[in-house]
């Protein structure tokens, strides 16, 4: 049985015995509660889209449950990291190629920091290599 104070992220599994899919609570009002599935019938994390608004007194057919992000194996948490770093530089350079001009400037601002002996103090040469540097994870970011 679930709790009647159930809130947004909770995570609830079906209690139909040939069903084991594990829901994510990502909404509540006074008469209903909108879940995300965010497992596959077996309970493994699985991205399925998948969203139900179910009344309240349907929630006696789910029962708490862990969260199922902590089931994946070593090859998959690996697999995950480099796919989402993989897409996150892509995205960065994508924004880096979109603005050339002020991504320009700030490889300059990086490239004149870091000349070494250059004509600036050692100071002026440090804040102008880190200010091309957020310069360039500002624009990277897309936040415009």
């Amino acid at each position: 049985m679930v709790k009647a104070d159930i809130a947004v992220y909770d995570h609830l599994r079906s209690t139909d015995p040939d069903n084991d899919t594990i829901y994510r609570v990502v909404g509540t009002d006074a008469e209903s509660v909108t879940l995300l599935c965010v497992s596959d019938r077996g309970g493994r994390r699985a991205n399925t889209g998948e969203v139900r608004t179910v009344a309240r007194e349907e929630l006696a057919s789910f029962a708490p449950a862990e969260n199922p992000d902590g089931n994946r194996g070593l090859v998959g948490t690996v697999r995950s990291a480099l796919s989402g770093g993989y897409w996150s530089l892509r995205n960065t350079v994508r924004e880096l190629v979109t603005n050339p001009i002020p991504s320009a400037v700030a490889v300059a601002a990086v490239i004149v920091g870091s000349v070494a002996g250059g004509p600036l103090p050692e100071a002026a040469s440090i804040g102008l290599r880190f200010a091309g540097i957020f310069a360039l994870a500002y624009i990277g970011s897309g936040r415009r």
